[in-house]
């Protein structure tokens, strides 16, 4: 049985579990961010994609091809988890993988032709995600979300990684 700390629910502030009473924020971005995915992946399945894979040829399509290491370290991923993500994008027809000249180990990872149908694909889906997520906002209250995440995500940079220097 789940004890809540607030039984007052409402669409817009669902109650907190007492244990995770000391993060509320942190919980109801847990929160957001798993729903945020589930939703992602209900659009994404229907361009036989997974969430994550979007990411990855977003970026292909965005800065052009690029090694797989690349990959890992500009999306924040792990190698073994990237290698997977090439390997079924390779598979579906969206990626290839050809030897990096200056480095035989190393692979570079560039869009297909095919991917550019899939182009489009995404960024209507993204469109769709993000028409569902900020449904009822208003242009000031996205741009005061957008204001408040940055904030946000710059706060946890600088505990994971330290004070940034400029």
């Amino acid at each position: 049985m789940v004890i809540m700390a607030d039984q007052t629910a409402t669409p817009t502030s669902l109650p907190v579990p007492a244990t995770a009473r000391t993060g509320p924020v942190s919980h109801a971005i847990f929160r957001l961010a798993r729903l945020h995915r589930m939703v992602a992946a209900q659009l994404l399945r229907k361009a036989g994609l997974h969430p994550g894979q979007e990411l990855v040829m977003m970026h292909l399509w965005d800065c052009g091809p690029a090694r797989q290491a690349e990959l890992v370290g500009v999306l924040d991923s792990d190698s073994a988890t990237m290698t997977r993500t090439v390997q079924r994008l390779e598979k579906a027809g969206f990626v290839r993988r050809v030897p990096d000249p200056s480095d035989r180990r190393a692979s570079i990872i560039e869009p297909t032709i095919a991917s550019q149908a899939l182009h489009r694909e995404v960024e209507r889906l993204w469109g769709e995600l993000e028409r569902a997520t900020t449904k009822g906002c208003d242009d000031a209250e996205r741009a005061e979300v957008l204001r408040l995440l940055g904030k946000l995500e710059c706060n946890l940079v600088e505990r994971a990684f330290g004070p940034t220097r400029d």
